[in-house]
């Protein structure tokens, strides 16, 4: 039993290691064995000591996660399409087990630690390889820009992944915990390593031309932004505790504003977010959300089942001429259409606790000077521009990201310690 968390990590981190080179399969079999490696490790396992400084097993996010998972069954139960329901709630659970592994080893500091450092290697990797596609030039596998666009002939890098829009939702966390590596890691090797790491990662998310990713990273970086002034304000001047922020903020918007006036290619890109049904790729989005909210409105209450096998099933009844989608293209949506309203307000409150819960944990590693807090930072500000992301297309549902999704959650989870009851001194 003393190895029991090392060999969970160990499976968790050859899901990691793999699913930007393997099928969908292969990552859904890893994610078998870690649900029922964390079975085994939940029945063997003993109650903590009440005076144990590790997270419990079960925390109010996995309770939220529970309720989540209970209503995907009842949306399931209650389907039009029961069959490719279930498949979909199959695949949810495996996702929910998955998170239940990571939440139960995270607890270990070494374990988090070893775990977030395969990850930033791998994604290492992946970047290497996008920025050969672009150096070397890079065939597109799918309409990815408008063919009457400026930058119907830009390279848009995709890696191992197959997609640009996939490989930037891949490496928007990855980015974001480059950068608090930085400041978690103490030796200058490490630190000289993430430097290397924010660079090649950075590089390559910004050559995905992902308009999604990009809205992402916007939001991580804001995030971001304040959590690190937030930590660091206790030890500053008066003055810098007071205009450390507006500086910062107005240093990095000027440097965004000179890139989009010098490079042509960004500012192409950026303008077209903004182009409303001018550009073909907004006006194939806001046609499906039509159609989406037309299944919404017909199944309000549970939805129509998880997965997307259940919604290729029902979206043709709705669908606009010549826009067939194969989800929401919107997270938020698409548990709307999935759950329904009473799936969607337990994801709202499992993200309004789980932020509560990270931003809690955060002020007590700041009290205690933990380098931790870095990576609870990191966890905080990806999930933000991860859903940033997830609100304008669908990369959130591939097991690349998804499996990245969840590990936030854990990350946060892991650092929960309950209230500690407060005694009347006599």
């Amino acid at each position: 039993m003393q190895w029991a968390d090392w060999i969970g990590a160990a499976l968790a981190m050859l899901v990691f290691v793999l699913a930007p080179f393997v099928n969908n399969v292969l990552t859904g079999v890893l994610m078998a064995a870690c649900g029922a490696y964390w079975l085994l490790l939940t029945i063997s396992e003993e109650a903590p000591s009440p005076l144990s400084t590790r997270a419990p097993l079960a925390t109010p996010i996995h309770l939220l996660v529970g309720l989540y998972w209970s209503i995907a069954v009842i949306a399931t139960a209650m389907s039009p399409v029961k069959k490719f329901a279930l498949a979909g709630l199959e695949k949810l659970t495996l996702y929910l087990v998955f998170f239940a592994l990571l939440a139960h080893v995270l607890r270990s500091p070494r374990i988090r630690s070893c775990l977030i450092s395969i990850l930033l290697l791998t994604s290492l990797v992946v970047s290497v390889y996008g920025l050969q596609q672009w150096f070397s030039g890079a065939e597109a596998l799918a309409t990815w820009v408008d063919p009457e666009s400026p930058l119907s002939k830009t390279t848009r890098v995709y890696s191992y992944l197959g997609n640009p829009n996939l490989l930037a939702g891949y490496l928007l966390p990855l980015f974001v915990f480059s950068i608090v590596a930085f400041f978690a890691w103490e030796r200058w090797m490490c630190k000289a390593l993430a430097v290397l790491m924010v660079a090649v990662n950075g590089a390559c998310l910004l050559l995905t031309f992902s308009r999604g990713g990009w809205i992402g990273l916007v939001f991580s970086l804001f995030v971001l932004l304040l959590l690190l002034t937030h930590w660091w304000s206790i030890y500053l001047p008066r003055f810098w505790q007071i205009w450390a922020l507006p500086i910062i903020l107005g240093t990095a918007v000027t440097v965004v504003m000179a890139a989009l006036l010098v490079v042509a290619p960004l500012r192409d890109r950026v303008s077209s977010i903004f182009a409303g049904r001018g550009d073909s790729s907004n006006n194939f989005r806001i046609n499906v959300w039509m159609a989406v909210i037309e299944m919404i409105k017909d199944r309000p209450i549970l939805g129509i089942g998880p997965g997307n096998a259940a919604f290729n099933k029902i979206y043709p009844i709705y669908q606009r001429p010549r826009f067939s989608a194969l989800s929401a293209y919107s997270i938020f949506l698409e548990v709307l259409v999935e759950t329904g309203i009473i799936g969607f307000t337990c994801f709202l409150w499992l993200l309004l606790v789980t932020f509560a819960q990270g931003w809690r944990s955060l002020q007590h590693l700041r009290i205690l000077k933990s380098r931790e807090g870095f990576w609870l930072m990191g966890a905080i500000a990806s999930l933000i521009g991860m859903m940033g992301h997830g609100a304008v297309d669908t990369v959130l549902y591939r097991p690349e990201v998804n499996t990245i999704w969840w590990l936030m959650f854990a990350l946060i989870t892991s650092y929960y310690l309950p209230r500690q009851p407060v005694y009347d001194q006599p």
